[in-house]
């Protein structure tokens, strides 16, 4: 690579500092096909810049409890042999949108119930809107009060 050429890639250790990583995080990363690099002449990694963006996407995701199979899943919308473009973002995030928004949902139930349901220490299969949602019995039983809430969240899930 020439000179001018090097300064468009990022060294495994520059990745890791920019992206506020570890470079064992970042080689894990790779293996998992979440980012890529190419050699030089030396075999060491070189980075594009793009990767930056990538590695906050896996580390925004971690925090909120995604897994990375499901990164991985994601990412593969977009192009492997080039610079994704804002509309390969675009259309990812479009792909992706409905499976967050239903990750969203589940939490917000899980919020909502956790109090009032797991803390009466039933978790019934037959009466519990966590443990068995679609329970026919539900709107007679002690866990009927939750089906105002669960109607809701479809109703939002349903209108994404």
């Amino acid at each position: 690579m020439s000179e001018k050429e090097l300064h468009q890639w990022l060294s495994i250790g520059e990745l890791a500092q920019r992206s506020g990583i570890s470079v064992a995080a970042i080689r894990f990363y790779e293996e998992k096909n979440l980012i890529w690099s190419t050699r030089t002449s030396g075999n060491q990694r070189r980075y594009q810049r793009a990767m930056l963006r990538r590695v906050a996407i896996v580390k925004m995701a971690q925090q909120v409890g995604i897994s990375l199979q499901k990164v991985q899943e994601a990412f593969e919308f977009l192009p492997r042999d080039k610079v994704a473009s804002k509309k390969d973002w675009q259309r990812m995030s479009q792909k992706w949108q409905a499976e967050l928004d239903q990750h969203i949902t589940k939490m917000l139930q899980l919020r909502q119930q956790l109090d009032k349901c797991i803390g009466c220490g039933c978790l019934s299969l037959k009466q519990c809107p966590l443990r068995n949602p679609n329970d026919q019995l539900a709107e007679e039983s002690a866990g009927a009060h939750f089906q105002e809430i669960l109607s809701f969240l479809d109703g939002v899930n349903q209108k994404v």
